[in-house]
C-alpha cells in the first residue's frame, strides 16, 4: 500500500499536460534547508480526495513530484509510513495492490532505507489522509562554526600541545532520512503545517545542538589530523584540505556524538576560514620553518653563503688569521673546502724540501701566496665564492 510511479526523472513529454497540478518542493528554500512540508502546484493541488485544502496532507489519489536531489517521507501519528529517494512522478493509492510504500531505486541510499524502513515503520494499517515531507539530500553547504577562545591539541610534529582559536564551515549530508527524522528532528517539524527545518535558523535548538558538537569536537579533529602519518602531521596543511579534516571531524563528532550511526548525518568537507595559533605556538612554528630552511639543500646554500661571507671577511681585514678562522670553520661544516696543494694538480711532479710526502700531515706554511691561490681558485671553481670575492682575495694574497 502506497504508491504507484507514473514516470521516472523530471517532468516532460505527455506527463507535463496531464501532471497539471501536484506536491512538490517549496519555491525560495534556504541552502540549509533540511525537512520540510511538501506543498500544491495547481488547480486541485495534487492532494486528490482532500478537499480541505491542508497543504502537506496527502490522500487516495494525490499526485507527488520528488526532484532529484530529493526524498519524499509520508508520515502518520509520527511514524513512517512511505519512503521515495528515486526521482520522478507518484500517485498516491492506499488501496491498490500494486502500491508500495518504499522506492529507493538504484541508489546508494537503497540499502540504507531498507534497513531503516523495517525499522520506522508504521506498524498498522495507515489511513488513506497522510502528512508529506522532503527532506534534502543534497550536500548542505554553509554550516559555519568559530571557538571564542583557544582550543588545545598534542601535536605530533610539534611533539608538544599547541594551542588557536578556528573558525570556517562545513558541508554535511543526510544519508539516512529515516533515521534523521524519527531519532533527531523535533515533533514540530514533522506535524501539519510544520514550519521548514533549517540548520542555519538561530530559533531551532536542534541545528544550534550540532553546532555545539561540532565546536566541541574541534581539538579532537586538530588532533587526529596533525598525528596522521598519512597527512605528514604537519598542521599547516589542514586549510588546503578540505576533505582530509573534514574526515578528521567526520571521524571526531561520529566518536563523541554518533551522528552517523543515531541521526543519518556526515560531515563532507570542511573550510578553515581562520587559525589564529596562541603566542607560544606562533613561537614553535617560527623555529620549525628556520628547521625547514636549514635542512636538504637548502642547507648546502646557506653553508655556501657563510663561507663566500668568511672568505671576503678576510680580505678586508687582511692578515692571516681571518683566513685561518675561516679554515676552520669551513672544515667544521664538514670538510666541504680542502685546501689544493700546487703539487696536486702536476703529475708527476715530487715534493720540494718542506712540502709533505704523500699521507704527511704537514701542511705548507700559512704566508705562501700560491697555496691560498690555489686554494682560493678551487673555492671559485666549486662555486662557494664569486668572481669578485676571488679577485679581492687574490690581491690580499699578493699584496696589492
Amino acid at each position: 500500500m502506497g504508491f504507484i510511479q507514473a514516470f521516472k526523472g523530471a517532468i516532460g513529454g505527455m506527463f507535463a499536460d496531464q501532471w497539471k497540478d501536484f506536491l512538490t518542493i517549496p519555491d525560495g528554500l534556504p541552502q540549509t534547508a533540511a525537512l520540510f512540508p511538501a506543498v500544491p502546484r495547481g488547480t486541485n493541488a495534487g492532494r486528490g480526495s482532500n478537499v480541505r485544502g491542508s497543504q502537506n496532507v496527502i490522500s487516495n489519489g494525490s499526485r507527488i513530484l520528488v526532484p532529484q536531489g530529493y526524498g519524499l517521507i509520508t508520515v502518520l501519528d509520527g511514524r513512517a509510513t512511505g519512503m521515495i529517494t528515486e526521482a520522478g512522478g507518484y500517485e498516491f493509492n492506499s488501496d491498490s495492490p500494486d502500491s508500495r510504500s518504499v522506492f529507493a531505486g538504484d541508489d546508494p541510499l537503497a540499502s540504507t532505507v531498507g534497513m531503516s524502513w523495517e525499522r520506522f515503520k508504521f506498524g498498522g494499517r495507515p489511513t488513506s489522509q497522510q502528512l508529506a515531507f522532503f527532506v534534502n539530500l543534497k550536500e548542505i553547504p554553509d554550516n559555519r562554526f568559530g571557538t571564542q577562545s583557544e582550543i588545545y591539541w598534542d601535536d605530533a610534529y610539534l611533539n608538544t600541545q599547541v594551542g588557536a582559536v578556528a573558525r570556517g564551515s562545513y558541508t554535511m549530508r543526510i544519508i539516512d532520512p529515516l533515521l534523521f527524522v524519527h531519532n533527531f528532528v523535533p515533533a514540530t517539524f514533522i506535524s501539519e503545517g510544520a514550519p521548514v527545518f533549517d540548520f542555519s535558523d538561530p530559533d531551532n535548538s536542534a541545528g544550534n545542538q550540532l553546532f555545539q558538537e561540532v565546536v566541541g569536537s574541534l581539538a579532537a579533529a586538530f588532533s587526529r589530523y596533525t598525528n596522521d602519518p598519512d597527512k605528514g602531521n604537519r598542521i599547516t596543511r589542514i586549510q588546503g584540505d578540505s576533505v582530509g579534516f573534514a574526515q578528521s571531524l567526520a571521524a571526531a563528532v561520529e566518536e563523541g556524538y554518533r551522528w552517523s550511526t543515531d541521526r543519518g548525518l556526515t560531515i563532507v568537507k570542511v573550510a578553515i576560514a581562520s587559525i589564529e595559533y596562541d603566542q607560544r605556538t606562533r613561537e614553535l612554528l617560527a623555529d620549525v620553518q628556520k628547521a625547514d630552511a636549514l635542512s636538504g639543500n637548502r642547507s648546502q646554500s646557506f653553508i655556501n653563503q657563510a663561507v663566500a661571507r668568511g672568505v671576503q671577511s678576510a680580505g678586508e681585514t687582511g692578515g692571516g688569521a681571518g683566513l685561518a678562522m675561516f679554515g676552520a670553520g669551513a672544515g667544521a661544516a664538514g670538510g666541504l673546502v680542502q685546501p689544493v696543494q700546487p703539487w696536486q694538480n702536476q703529475p708527476g711532479q715530487q715534493p720540494q724540501q718542506g712540502q709533505p710526502q704523500q699521507g704527511g700531515q704537514q701542511a705548507p706554511q700559512q704566508d705562501d701566496p700560491v697555496a691560498k691561490l690555489a686554494q682560493y681558485k678551487k673555492m671559485l671553481e666549486d662555486g662557494l665564492i664569486t668572481e669578485e670575492d676571488y679577485e679581492a682575495a687574490k690581491k690580499n694574497a699578493l699584496g696589492l
